[in-house]
């Protein structure tokens, strides 16, 4: 058997269904999500868009101050993406109505890492320098980072951000859930602890839901039947409540299924055995020796 490339891709192929019919135990995934770590809900039609949540961030994450003042408006004429700078940015949308004044009313949206229940970045590290831990953070370990990116690649959300400016110590960059002070202090993040308006209720995440459902079922007419963050990707610790559909701020619609369910299965099914990549490489090793051994000999090619 010559190893053309049409055989080769016939014996991935067969091997890929053989991984298919393993038993169930070595296909089966389980979320790894802490049963009710804290979360923060934020709810779109309370924030007024001060950005002061941008400068407590800032503060704590001993981060260079917001690029503008808080109170400086043509920030909004451009939207911002959490970088390595700023772990949160708050972004302006118009809803389309009109406030008592006839100016076109404005929603605030204000974005962070989302801290996912089964984090697609978590699983994506190959070192372990991300842990999604019991209080609800996704945790990073800059000790154990190799600058791989690979947690970039695979978020939903496109949060974490890299130091490509520092060519010597380089980390990955996001918002902490200021894991400190929810930990050890027993304190509130930064962002939550100054809001004015309360737009963001630091707690426990099923709380939160149980909060946010009431706020909607209460006020039907002001809030949209949706709890984004609930559900999404398996779940997040930041959750939010809008009075427009959340497809209107730019929030990414996904699906309901954790990120790492797929991924995680492959690669257990695969190597949940010790046999199973001893034996793809010894069959692929056979078949290359047996296609080498062919072609040296004349006898086999219809020469004398």
């Amino acid at each position: 058997m010559q190893l053309t490339r049409r055989n080769f891709f016939k014996f991935m192929g067969a091997t890929g269904a053989s991984v298919a019919v393993l038993p169930s135990s070595a296909q089966a995934w389980q979320s790894k999500a802490p049963p009710d770590p804290y979360g923060c809900l934020v709810d779109l039609t309370r924030c007024n868009g001060c950005r002061k949540c941008e400068d407590a961030c800032s503060t704590v994450n001993e981060l260079p101050p917001p690029i503008k003042d808080v109170c400086d408006c043509t920030v909004f004429e451009k939207k911002r993406r959490p970088d390595e700078n700023a772990f949160t940015v708050v972004n302006r949308y118009f809803s389309g109505k009109l406030d008592e004044l006839d100016k076109p009313l404005p929603v605030f949206v204000k974005i962070q890492c989302m801290h996912c229940q089964d984090p697609a970045c978590v699983s994506a590290c190959i070192v372990g320098a991300l842990t999604k831990k019991e209080n609800g953070a996704v945790h990073y370990d800059v000790s154990k980072c190799i600058g791989c990116r690979y947690c970039m690649v695979a978020c939903p959300f496109e949060i974490p951000a890299y130091e490509y400016h520092d060519p010597i110590t380089p980390r990955v960059r996001k918002c902490t859930f200021c894991f400190d002070r929810i930990s050890k202090d027993g304190g509130l993040p930064g962002c939550a602890t100054i809001c004015p308006v309360e737009a963001i209720t630091f707690g426990k995440r099923n709380t939160l839901l149980e909060l946010a459902k009431k706020r909607i079922k209460d006020n039907p007419g002001k809030y949209v039947d949706h709890v984004y963050g609930e559900k999404e990707v398996g779940g997040t610790s930041w959750l939010y409540v809008s009075s427009l559909p959340f497809s209107k701020l730019n929030f990414p619609q996904l699906p309901e299924k954790p990120s790492p369910k797929l991924s995680e299965t492959i690669q257990h099914s695969l190597f949940s055995y010790l046999w199973s990549p001893i034996l793809l490489f010894g069959l692929l090793g056979g078949i290359m020796y047996k296609s080498k051994k062919k072609n040296d000999n004349p006898q086999d090619k219809g020469g004398a």
